[in-house]
């Protein structure tokens, strides 16, 4: 018999309604797995065995139907998502010890669709960086190679899911930290549309760009989680109220008329030779499906690092002002005054990479240099997501490389900032345009996975499912395993 851990959330659904398991055997399994490789891969930060034993149990006693599809299986949660009486530290120092009071909507949405969340996991502090190497708490692995960076921020998140941890995850996307990390561990990451899913709860690093969105190992596991995630809250501003579709109900309907576009900025210099032939092998893949495929240009897209930069730590800079020693978090124990609590407690509360964040985003927001900073990269965002509506206006989807490099090794960028930020260049644009973004594994180089990122119409989450789920099934490439779940390194 298969492991559990090899199984689809579908074949898991299957054995849960036919009783042939229960879901204290899945949650009991998904813990062992996890005890069993955690010292290698280091993903969680928290786990929540014994509640989530007893919600297992809970859903034991009540039954699961066959209409709860997600009923009895375990998630694991990215560590800036807050449960209430779980710690929640944002991998940070400041947030060693919090324990939030309330859940996060998301978490609301998944308990009720019978989810169990089973840990929190590893990330960039505060949601800050692109390899997981900031966490305060403990380095994440690679699950392909433990030499390699499992990508950030939701590393922890992409490494659990890729190393058969967990069947699925929840991360957030600021510049595209839940696709570029699935694109390092080979599996599938969606950052829906700015406002698709609820943001309260999700511990904010820059509010405008901010997005939660599952990791799966396939498409279709990954639109059954995103249905769940969804629907207008009212606790969030920014929520959109539109009805949520069934991401699978036309999934397997195949590309044949789509229109899809490959933006020439996000194919040039910079991108590993690798990379950029393995996403010319699924442009053909695509068009031997029969869709349409052809270079079109997005001219602002370049400037989108510059307008990330300015625009992500002016909001963080503003949003992290709340952890001062005062009301929760770290507090400094050597403080003798007020100005001492401020300064010493964020001065250790927080990491080298938050505080650059932080001072970059004051400068960019400081009087006499607002409109020469903040005020200017608004108005080029604003270009960037008027150069999306005019593609869109004639094709369905962009597909482009996730990242212009497979995963590299630990320490790489340790002191180059400017090129570690570089490295986002390919996945910012979709966040400052708010449009949905995906990555599903389109290849290998050098034995690494390749990601292959499709960008879709605001709201158009379903067509996007529809693409990456043709591919899928024309390719093997989700099929390739790493060491760690039997696989054999290329």
């Amino acid at each position: 018999m298969s492991k559990l851990y090899e199984l689809s959330l579908s074949e898991l659904h299957e054995k849960l309604v036919s009783k042939e398991i229960t879901a204290t055997d899945i949650v009991r399994a998904t813990l062992d797995r996890i005890k069993e490789t955690e010292d290698t891969i280091g993903a969680f930060i928290t786990i929540n065995e014994e509640k989530a034993l007893a919600q297992a149990a809970r859903l034991d006693e009540s039954g699961i139907s066959e209409d709860a599809v997600l009923a009895g299986i375990p998630i694991g949660i990215k560590d800036n998502i807050v449960t209430n009486g779980l710690r929640t530290t944002a991998a940070s120092r400041m947030l060693e010890n919090f324990e939030p009071i309330y859940d996060a909507t998301v978490i609301e949405n998944l308990y009720a669709a019978g989810m169990i969340p089973v840990g929190k996991l590893n990330m960039d502090e505060f949601a800050m960086g692109g390899t997981t190497e900031t966490s305060y708490f403990k380095q994440t692995k690679n699950a392909w190679d433990t030499s390699k960076v499992p990508g950030g921020s939701s590393g922890g998140s992409a490494a659990a899911v890729a190393a058969g941890q967990i069947p699925v995850s929840l991360g957030s996307d600021t510049g595209g930290s839940i696709r570029q990390p699935a694109s390092f561990n080979g599996i599938v990451g969606m950052k829906p549309t700015y406002g698709r899913i609820s943001r309260y709860g999700l511990i904010a690093f820059a509010s405008s760009l901010d997005q939660i969105g599952p990791l799966t190992r396939n498409v279709f596991d990954n639109a059954l989680v995103l249905k769940a995630l969804c629907g207008h809250d009212p606790k969030d501003s920014t929520s959109a109220n539109l009805p949520v579709p069934d991401f699978t109900a036309n999934i397997a309907e195949g590309v044949k008329g789509l229109k899809i576009g490959v933006p020439k900025e996000f194919m040039g210099e910079g991108i590993q030779p690798e990379v950029r032939q393995a996403v010319l092998n699924a442009i053909e893949t695509y068009r031997s499906l029969g869709a349409t495929v052809e270079e079109v240009s997005l001219p602002n897209a370049t400037y989108g690092v510059e307008v990330y930069y300015i625009i992500a730590s002016s909001e963080a800079s503003s949003n992290l002002q709340r952890f001062d020693g005062i009301r929760y978090g770290y507090r400094s124990p050597e403080a003798k005054t007020l100005d001492d609590v401020y300064v010493m407690s964020r001065s250790e509360g927080f990491g080298p990479e938050v505080k650059r964040r932080i001072m970059l985003g004051t400068f960019s927001l400081s009087s006499g240099y607002y409109d020469a900073y903040f005020k200017k990269a608004g108005q080029v965002r604003t270009l960037i997501k008027e150069d999306f509506d005019r593609v869109f206006n004639e094709y369905d989807l962009l597909i482009s490389p996730t990242s212009p490099t497979v995963a590299f090794d630990f320490g790489q960028d340790a002191d180059d900032p400017v090129t570690a930020y570089m490295r986002d260049i390919l996945t910012i644009p979709v966040n400052l345009a708010g449009i949905p973004g995906m990555s599903i594994p389109c290849g290998f180089a050098g034995g690494l996975p390749v990601g292959l990122q499709l960008m879709g119409k605001h709201f158009d989450e379903a067509t996007m499912y529809q693409a990456a789920y043709a591919f899928e099934q024309a390719t093997d490439f989700h099929k390739q395993k790493p060491a760690i779940l039997g696989g054999t390194d290329e």
